[in-house]
């Protein structure tokens, strides 16, 4: 079992150039008999390559991404707790969970051959279901605002698996904010995740997250199979870098959603000291039994257009850097890939863009074509050494940004127009190739049945 899974999981196509795709409706749900066995429709789901794209802005607000929600927020206006707190929030969050994503919206992800979207929400959008989330935190006042979150987070989901999408849930805002970021929840530039109460309550909104997630899937119209994972809490910055404690409120955590569900797919943050981050995962794979333990990923978050250095460096030479193997992110990555496929986990990019600074642009006669390469060769080195990857973001209120938005990406030809398994029709010249291809799956997947064959083809990778 344990090596079909780590074939699902570590499918690897190298990535290059491939034929547009004809335009087609997206991959009906695979029938409910496959939910029986192993590999079943679930674990195809959770350990194929994860090919994915973030909905961000749409149930934690980012101004930059999306400012309408902002225009009757409370001072400084930056943050989910500013526009709950102005006239009529609860109104102006439900018009905008309501419309953010259209159908039109679903379509055009399948149509790219994207497989995943990782949704980020906040610890007060469970509020409906578990009004204990919110007690002694800044939205403790403010839960009449969210109560209709958790019915349309989950309705989500359930459309994300009506276009053949699995759906990874990270926890982008936790309580007292885990990093200084607006988008952990508040406005406010203090950090008090850390303090150990935050610590109990997160660890308790996380398993309740974990209970009401499986109560859905469950006692949903028919199982739902396409919740791929929770990433615990999104980008952690420990102030003085006491990565301990972090690393012990992971361990306590992991363990207490494990005795809840301990099949459920589990996303750690590497808080950029990803070879650390490796060796604690290590550590506790080598401690529990594989027959028990929940799968585990360690998600870097790649980004070349912050630091002074990143401004500094050309185009080219970022570009160039991630396909050297021997540069520090490559040898990085094989190396901690390695380390965590050692103990049956796995590296995922949960965050990358095509921007780069003015800075790395100057001079450069094609910005388009500059960016592409750079995604190029990102794309290239997250398919060689990755269990899978999401661009940030799937799109903004205002086009034209192509370094961050995969909609004006693609129409600039900054991203691919397709990334996933290609669905084609068999020709006499080909169909050798494909039964090749079909008789190396068949044998992986220890002759399972054509049905769940066409949808490994179809799902995996």
């Amino acid at each position: 079992m344990e090596r079909v899974k780590s074939f699902l999981r570590r499918d690897r196509h190298a990535h290059g150039s491939q034929p547009v795709r004809s335009k087609q409706s997206p991959p009906p749900p695979v029938p409910a008999v496959l939910s029986v066995g192993f590999p079943n429709q679930q674990d195809l789901f959770r350990y194929r390559k994860q090919r994915g794209v973030n909905l961000g802005s749409w149930f934690v607000l980012e101004r930059w991404i999306a400012d309408a929600p902002f225009q009757g927020a409370a001072p400084p206006g930056q943050s989910d707790h500013d526009v709950a707190r102005g006239p009529d929030g609860q109104r102006i969050l439900e018009e905008h969970w309501d419309n953010w994503m259209a159908e039109d919206d679903w379509k055009w992800i399948a149509e790219r051959g994207i497989n995943t979207v990782r949704i980020p929400i906040g610890y007060y959008e469970l509020c409906s279901v578990d009004p204990s989330v919110i007690v002694g935190t800044d939205f403790a006042d403010l839960g009449h605002v969210f109560q209709g979150a958790w019915p349309r987070i989950t309705t989500a989901i359930e459309t994300a698996y009506r276009f053949g999408f699995g759906v990874l849930i990270d926890l982008h805002a936790a309580p007292g904010k885990q990093n200084a970021d607006a988008h952990s929840g508040t406005s406010s530039n203090e950090i008090s995740f850390f303090n150990s109460a935050n610590l109990v309550h997160t660890t308790l909104i996380l398993t309740s997250l974990l209970t009401q997630l499986d109560k859905y899937a469950r006692n949903h119209t028919f199982p739902l199979p396409n919740i791929v994972g929770i990433e615990l809490v999104n980008e952690p910055n420990p102030p003085n870098n006491d990565h301990a404690a972090l690393q012990q409120w992971y361990k306590t955590t992991i363990e207490a959603m494990r005795r809840i569900d301990p099949d459920m797919p589990l996303y750690i943050g590497d808080s950029w000291r990803t070879d650390e981050y490796a060796g604690f995962i290590k550590s506790l794979g080598d401690q529990s039994s594989a027959s028990t333990s929940s799968f585990l990923a360690l998600d870097h978050h790649l980004y070349r257009c912050f630091t002074a250095s990143d401004n500094s460096t050309p185009a080219a030479q970022h570009a160039a850097a991630l396909r050297n193997p021997a540069d520090g992110t490559p040898s990085t990555f094989a190396r901690v890939s390695s380390t965590l496929a050692s103990v049956g986990a796995d590296l995922i990019v949960g965050e990358w863009s095509g921007a780069l600074n003015p800075g790395s642009l100057q001079g450069v006669p094609d910005e388009h074509a500059a960016k592409r390469e750079f995604v190029d060769a990102q794309l290239a080195l997250y398919e060689k050494e990755c269990g899978g990857w999401f661009w940030w973001t799937y799109k903004k209120q205002w086009g034209g940004d192509s370094g961050w938005t995969m909609r004006d990406a693609v129409e600039k030809g900054v991203f691919p127009g397709w990334v996933g398994v290609r669905a084609q029709r068999v020709t006499e010249h080909d169909h050798g190739q494909h039964e090749r291809r079909d008789s190396a799956l068949d044998k992986a997947l220890g002759g399972c049945n054509a049905l769940l064959l066409l949808f490994v083809s179809s799902y995996v990778g």
